[in-house]
């Protein structure tokens, strides 16, 4: 796999050493930090487009919560710990109340900006999100260590898997009647499609509904290579041994098993970096802020997260082949404006989907999708960012902890892919 990629003027070669030597080490130790390894997910909204076909009753599907004398009391902490100087005035009381209503309340702010919060939370944002939220507030919303559940195989697949990829790409990737080729890699048979007549006609669609295709099926690549690289290859008196897997590599992405396609996912896997490395890139200044603290109630721990935050976002701005999100949504006004919320909501239909998966360490991983929705949603908020008070929340743009956590495991996912991608051509080459 080398070479440019389409619709952008970045090749292969550079993203693999700029990852491999910049970005994987530091995202690696960054998403071990305990505010970025600890996310808020309900795994038992239930399925709201179809019945719900069974949950998966293999082992490794599990998902462990995490009790809560486990979590840093900063994350976790109430509502009435943000407040805590208006707490006797009634109308601030109202004002905080209204806040947690909107699921305005964000851990990241330091003590000192908490109480600029009440201004904020009469605006609601969620006109910008491209993701469906998961209600922190649910009794059924619980905490997860991210570290303690790796994405891997889990034995999952058959109809079920298979329903919720159709479900993603047959009604949410945008295609015309006149295109029969399935557009799931998974679906079980396409004929004598060779593909190519497909990709002739995806190269006919507009930049925006490419891209939209492109992205998701650089998440689907991503999660292929995490199952490859991370699946169960024996289990002894109980002792499983995980590692990659060369065969299911092959199967996966092989260009003859593919029918040539297994190389185009890749390169779709490296555009969704790149759109995600841009989105980084972007949302720098609003981390660049004093009053944007990565707060855990560890003073020192907060301070070492953000630094190394910032380390962060010095690479991605040094990176010089980003992806030019300008000329996405560029044509009349009324149209892009059309075009951008068809987008918004098809890709928050999506995320929708994941209530849908029967497995619960895939779901919480698919729920990781909202680390795209939020990349989406700075991408789109580039006037709002640049524009951030630099002592208060702003009214134009604001990230909760949730989104944040997510916009970095997804990338750091990501990052992680295109490492063991470089891990399977030397597996490939002493195969030979």
């Amino acid at each position: 796999l080398t070479g440019v990629l389409d619709d952008c003027l970045c090749d292969i070669e550079s993203i693999d050493d700029f990852n491999t030597f910049k970005i994987f080490p530091k995202i690696q130790k960054l998403q071990e930090r305990d505010y970025f390894r600890y996310y808020k997910v309900n795994l038992k909204r239930p399925c709201p487009f179809w019945a719900d076909d069974g949950h998966c009753s293999i082992k490794d599907c599990h998902v462990e919560p995490c009790p809560e004398s486990k979590i840093p009391v900063g994350i976790k902490a109430g509502s009435s710990n943000k407040y805590s100087k208006v707490a006797n005035h009634s109308k601030e009381l109202e004002d905080c109340e209204q806040a947690n209503k909107l699921g305005a309340v964000n851990s990241t702010l330091s003590n000192q900006s908490k109480e600029a919060f009440i201004d904020w939370a009469r605006y609601d944002d969620s006109q910008d999100h491209f993701c469906e939220l998961d209600d922190e507030r649910s009794p059924d919303a619980q905490y997860v260590d991210l570290l303690l559940n790796p994405e891997r195989y889990t034995g999952y697949k058959g109809p079920s898997a298979w329903r919720v990829w159709n479900s993603i790409y047959e009604e949410n990737c945008f295609k015309p009647r006149s295109v029969y080729r399935p557009l799931n890699p998974l679906a079980p048979s396409r004929g004598g499609d060779d593909g190519e007549s497909f990709y002739t006609w995806l190269e006919g669609l507009c930049l925006e509904k490419r891209v939209f295709y492109k992205l998701i099926s650089g998440l689907h690549a991503s999660i292929n290579l995490h199952l490859c690289a991370n699946y169960l290859l024996e289990e002894t008196w109980g002792k499983p041994r995980w590692g990659p897997n060369v065969k299911e590599f092959t199967r996966r992405f092989d260009p003859i098993e593919t029918k040539g396609e297994g190389p185009r996912r890749l390169k779709n896997l490296y555009f969704l970096y790149l759109i995600e490395l841009r989105a980084l890139s972007k949302v720098a200044p609003y981390f660049e802020r004093a009053v944007v603290d990565l707060y855990t109630g560890n003073g020192h721990e907060d301070a070492e997260s953000k630094a190394l935050l910032l380390d962060i976002f010095r690479d991605t701005k040094s990176f010089h082949m980003h992806f030019d999100e300008k000329s996405m949504f560029a044509g009349d006004k009324k149209g892009a404006k059309s075009l951008k919320e068809e987008f918004r909501l098809h890709f928050k239909n999506i995320s929708r989907i994941m209530d849908c998966v029967g497995c619960d360490k895939c779901r919480l991983w698919g729920k990781l999708t909202q680390g795209l929705g939020t990349a989406l949603k700075i991408l789109f908020s580039e006037k709002e960012i640049q524009s951030l008070p630099e002592n208060s929340p702003s009214k134009g743009f604001q990230l909760t902890r949730q989104e944040i956590v997510a916009l970095v495991n997804a990338f750091g996912r990501l990052s992680t892919s295109i490492r063991e991608l470089q891990n399977f051509k030397v597996l490939l080459q002493q195969t030979r």
